[in-house]
């Protein structure tokens, strides 16, 4: 086989694992749409927060730190102890159920019966206190993340696939992030999961219920409120999950606010309401975004990743608005 084909596959591989990063961030959006019918804009935030807070607590930092000091002229900087990893995992998701249960008492038990704009635009209300909170507790500088995921290429796979290029062919192996493979490896789990759980449990079944309609859910004796705790729970779980791959891979810093921008083209693809949908469109995304740069890339410019997958999606809301997952909405007028 030729090298340029061998490189061919080699991004195409890449792409794959790359949208299932993006997908990890879609899932999030997707449980909070499909129990409240509410697109959460701080889901990208979440990532962020229960990244920055796992951080913290690794390292024993003491949180609002900068504050103390500014208030009181102190130097307090951290506990001077350091959590194990899978033990700052275990805290950080009690602090995202904390954080679900604060949610819903302050702002959605208020919502209930509203409009899903009125929701939505509580959302990005959350989003922008949560990312200045996460910032005056543990601080807006750059922060490494390490919790014992293999890192850098495979170099198993390298050697392994150096012969696949033939006598006289410049191919040294496919090179295949350790990272991307675990995440994938994460990503496959949580979808199982989570599909598992959406379908055949009593709680996932009256996620449904509440996501058609919430005053008939709550005429059943489904607790709305109840709902909505394990919701966001579960989305603050994907969301940990989604901002350890992302800090291990660049560093937690304020731009993983951003990822969410990247999900909703995935959203778009795979659909609003489909779990197995997210994973789907993130794979699409992130394959079509990476050959689309090697193939076309040199021909126009480059910097095609920038803008290919919301052309992409631009298309698919042509001609299917609701996804290739997504379940068709007719309505009588």
């Amino acid at each position: 086989m030729s090298a340029d084909f061998l490189y061919a596959i080699e991004v195409l591989l890449n792409g794959l694992m790359a949208g299932v990063m993006y997908s990890l961030v879609a899932l999030g959006f997707v449980l909070i749409f499909k129990a409240s019918g509410v697109f959460n804009y701080a889901q990208g935030v979440m990532a962020l927060f229960a990244a920055l807070t796992l951080v913290g607590i690794m390292n024993g930092e003491v949180p609002f730190s900068h504050l103390i000091n500014a208030m009181f002229g102190t130097q307090v900087h951290d506990f001077g102890w350091h959590v194990p990893a899978l033990a700052a995992i275990g805290l950080t998701a009690v602090v995202m159920v904390f954080f679900a249960i604060l949610v819903e008492k302050l702002i959605l038990k208020h919502l209930i019966g509203q409009e899903p704009i009125i929701l939505f635009m509580a959302t990005i209300g959350l989003a922008y206190f949560m990312e200045g909170f996460g910032d005056m507790m543990w601080g807006a500088d750059i922060k490494p993340l390490d919790v014992g995921l293999p890192k850098g290429g495979s170099i198993w796979i390298e050697e392994n696939t150096a012969w696949l290029g033939g006598e006289g062919q410049r191919f040294f192996g496919f090179f295949i992030d350790k990272l991307d493979m675990s995440a994938t490896l994460v990503a496959a789990i949580l979808v199982i999961a989570l599909t598992l759980f959406s379908q055949y449990t009593a709680t996932g079944r009256a996620l449904r219920a509440v996501a058609d309609d919430h005053q008939a859910a709550l005429s059943v004796g489904i607790s709305l409120r109840a709902i909505w705790v394990i919701t966001w729970s579960i989305a603050g779980f994907v969301a940990l999950v989604a901002g350890i791959m992302w800090g291990s891979k660049s560093g937690v810093q304020f731009s993983l606010a951003f990822i969410a921008l990247k999900a909703l083209p995935v959203l778009m693809l795979g659909g609003f309401t489909s779990i197995p949908g997210a994973i789907v469109g993130g794979l699409i995304i992130g394959m079509g975004e990476k050959l689309f740069e090697f193939l076309a890339g040199p021909l126009i410019g480059g910097a095609t990743e920038n803008w290919f997958a919301y052309v992409l999606a631009l298309i698919f809301l042509v001609f299917r608005p609701q996804g290739l997952f997504g379940e068709r909405i007719i309505e009588r007028v």
